[in-house]
């Protein structure tokens, strides 16, 4: 705003409105006191900056003495400026006193300074004396002062700061809150602050952005604004980046943060036996390994049991729900390992892959290992003759049986019968055919017997001799390293 310059105005108490007449000396009597104003510079009270007043004696005698007063009053409600009252004393008024002193006198024209009259604030001046001869007493004021016209500018300066807050460390499956707050620690208001957050390589918003852009808007002196961003981490490492805040006025603030994404890795590693027998316990040993730089917090380890096992025992407090045992871990520092361990009972043959899974929070693994579930062949051979004791001339019967009580098949079973010198053949039947090589019976190879299978051979002898005899059996089989013999007694009477 424009500054006025202080103008100066002046006003004049002209002897034909403000002149005091002298009284006539030969008028007798009280007197009275007249009254005398003048409003400037429009002579009406309610537009005009002061208000000149004088009040003396209508008339006076001769020699008598007198007082009269001149007050200036200021009309408005702000200070007026270097305000100087003159008056001009008549030539034929012997002055007395002067109340108050004037601050300059010349002659007959005296005059007081003021450097501000107050809003409606008067001072009043009081002139005593004596008239001197027989005439009228003329006495004019004037009175000078500034008027200002003034406009404030008020100067001010708006600032910009910036805080950027991200956490030390984060675990890369955690989102990561950025908080951003800007002030205006100035005096005046910052206009169309934005605020300007490029990401580091591999860091997103939620929808994807890679740069945070904040419209702040105008911020007023002494505010703040807050904003809190989750974005999202894909590498660990650690990240360091500024953000800047601008104004349409050119202020900038820059703020920075560093975080360190860390995660944990589970490895797992798992062992088993490479094969075991149908019936037998078999061990799986878990091991589960920290390799990242992050506690693997609440760590389990979930092993499903395979099918073809039955759960023997489990080691390390694992606990069983349904087919699934379960351990809990806890916590697995950086580096650090912990092994588990159950037992399984193997109830059929075959391959049997089993697999374990390691979980903690932000951090998974498996491992598989597969054994072998071996059969083996256990033949159990029996014979019994049928009819004991037998008369010389006539038969018994001798019935093999061969049982499979192993977990695989037996193959090329051989049965071979030998008879003693007091029998003599007479027949055989079974599974598989049969031939006569001089005091033996030799059946042919059966080609595979099943676990828990049974088949029966038949040899049908004459006593030939009274005696105490042996009837010998002899079975073998591929699984067989050496032959399984059986012998019957028979008494022949």
């Amino acid at each position: 705003m424009t500054k006025t310059t202080p103008t100066p105005f002046k006003v004049a108490a002209l002897a034909a409105t403000l002149a005091l007449a002298a009284a006539s000396l030969a008028q007798t009597g009280s007197t009275r006191m007249v009254r005398r104003e003048l409003a400037y510079p429009t002579g009406d009270r309610a537009t005009s900056v002061v208000l000149l007043q004088r009040v003396a004696p209508e008339t006076v005698r001769m020699g008598q003495p007198y007082e009269y007063t001149v007050t200036i009053t200021n009309l408005t409600q702000t200070e007026v400026k270097e305000v100087v009252l003159t008056e001009e004393i008549a030539a034929n008024l012997q002055v007395a006193r002067i109340t108050p002193q004037p601050t300059s006198r010349d002659g007959n024209r005296v005059s007081w300074s003021f450097a501000t009259l107050g809003p409606r604030q008067s001072v009043e001046v009081r002139i005593a004396g004596t008239p001197s001869e027989m005439a009228e007493i003329i006495c004019c004021a004037t009175v000078t002062f500034k008027t200002l016209v003034c406009g404030t500018t008020r100067v001010v300066q708006p600032a910009l700061e910036l805080v950027k807050q991200t956490p030390p460390e984060v675990v890369i499956c955690e989102p990561i809150p950025v908080r951003l707050v800007v002030s205006n620690p100035g005096s005046g208001l910052a206009r169309n602050v934005v605020i300007n957050d490029p990401l580091p390589e591999g860091w997103t918003t939620r929808d994807g952005q890679r740069v945070i852009s904040i419209d702040v808007g105008d911020l007023p002196a002494g505010q703040s604004r807050e904003y809190t961003v989750e974005v999202r981490a894909a590498r660990t490492g650690q990240f360091t980046n500024s953000a800047t805040a601008r104004e349409a006025g050119g202020l900038t603030a820059d703020a920075s943060s560093s975080t360190v994404v860390r995660k944990p890795e589970l490895a797992v590693t798992k062992s088993c036996p490479q094969y075991r027998y149908v019936g037998r316990p078999a061990t799986f040993e878990i091991t589960v390994t920290n390799t990242g730089d992050a506690v693997a917090r609440d760590t389990v380890v979930l092993d499903q049991l395979p099918a073809g096992t039955e759960l023997v025992g489990v080691g390390q407090n694992g606990r069983l729900h349904g087919r699934e045992v379960r351990w809990s871990l806890g916590d697995l520092a950086p580096g650090q390992s912990k092994t588990v361990t159950m037992t399984v009972k193997l109830t059929r043959r075959g391959n049997i892959t089993n697999t374990a899974f390691a979980r903690a929070y932000c951090a998974e693994g498996q491992a598989s290992c597969t054994l072998e579930s071996r059969g083996i062949p256990a033949i159990l051979l029996e014979v019994v003759d049928l009819q004991d004791p037998v008369e010389v001339g006539t038969t018994t019967t001798y019935l093999i049986t061969v049982l499979n009580q192993g977990s695989a098949d037996g193959t090329n079973i051989v049965i071979e019968c030998e008879l003693p010198p007091e029998e003599s053949f007479v027949s055989a039947d079974g599974p598989t055919a049969h031939e006569l090589r001089g005091r033996k019976v030799h059946f042919a190879p059966l080609p595979s017997l099943a676990p828990k299978a049974r088949v029966s051979y038949r040899v049908v002898v004459k006593g030939e001799a009274v005696g105490d005899v042996r009837f010998r059996v002899s079975l073998n089989s591929d699984q067989m390293r050496s032959s399984a013999d059986e012998t019957e007694s028979t008494h022949i009477y």
